[in-house]
């Protein structure tokens, strides 16, 4: 794990090293491309102003996990439970994905107002389908043998969902869960571009037409971090909730 971290940050230093190096060997102007250090500076020096629209960007993301959640976990379980419904809905959830979101952002703007409820619902189909499709994959990945154990035993299906199911399928889960949360962001950023009145999406918008690349570039900088924060939590949560599998492998 220690030489894992050591890497990535050595990989990270020599690509900033490169990044910061060309700028002053080909000397590119900071109002095109700033080097890292001006952008590190401006992420700092204006954290007061790029902090309450990362605070608004935070909460319509998460309250975009919490959506798409609330509608993947029984829709899977639907899928898996009915297999007519799988066939039923499985060409409607891939069309979805075909639909590019640049496309639905005017949509939800027209429809929902300059609000958070347009990004929040931006955000929510981005980490539906992942989460969807994982969990159900899970379901499905279940050792025949342990389903036979449990119909002999007398389980109902709701029972066996509980006890076999779904402790079953977290692994998958959160896996869905991590590749959600980490391009939330991107959903609520598009959505807040198109129309909004403030978050991190809309203060990108505003100093780009000023031509403050700087701190368009800290605001990404802030919003890679939001996603890191988001990984990395998703992974405590996975740690937490999955405790047997961190047992086998600590007795290995």
């Amino acid at each position: 794990m220690l030489r894992s971290n050591l890497l990535a940050l050595g990989i990270l230093l020599l690509l900033l090293g490169l990044w910061e190096g060309a700028c002053s060997l080909f000397t590119i102007p900071s109002f095109i491309l700033p080097p890292p250090s001006i952008v590190v500076q401006t992420a700092v020096r204006q954290a007061g102003v790029i902090f309450p629209h990362a605070l608004t960007t935070g909460l319509e993301i998460v309250c975009g996990i919490a959506l798409a959640l609330s509608a993947a976990i029984p829709l899977a379980i639907g899928m898996f439970a009915w297999s007519w419904l799988e066939k039923a809905l499985s060409p409607f959830l891939v069309a979805s994905q075909a639909i590019p979101v640049f496309a639905l952002a005017p949509l939800l703007v027209v429809w929902l107002g300059y609000g958070m409820a347009g990004k929040i619902l931006m955000a929510a189909i981005i980490i539906f389908f992942p989460i969807t499709v994982s969990l159900l994959e899970g379901f499905k990945s279940c050792d025949r043998e342990f389903r036979v154990l449990f119909r002999l035993m007398g389980a109902g299906f709701w029972q066996t969902m509980r006890l076999l199911y779904w402790p079953w399928a977290l692994p998958h889960f959160f896996a869905g869960l991590r590749v959600g949360v980490t391009v939330a962001t991107i959903g609520a950023v598009i959505g807040e571009w198109v129309g909004a009145q403030k978050g991190l999406g809309y203060l990108m918008i505003q100093a780009n037409a000023r031509l403050k690349v700087d701190l368009v570039f800290a605001v990404i900088l802030w919003l890679s971090l939001m996603g890191l924060l988001l990984w990395y939590g998703v992974g405590w949560l996975e740690k937490k909730s999955i405790y047997w599998k961190n047992n086998q492998q600590l007795s290995q």
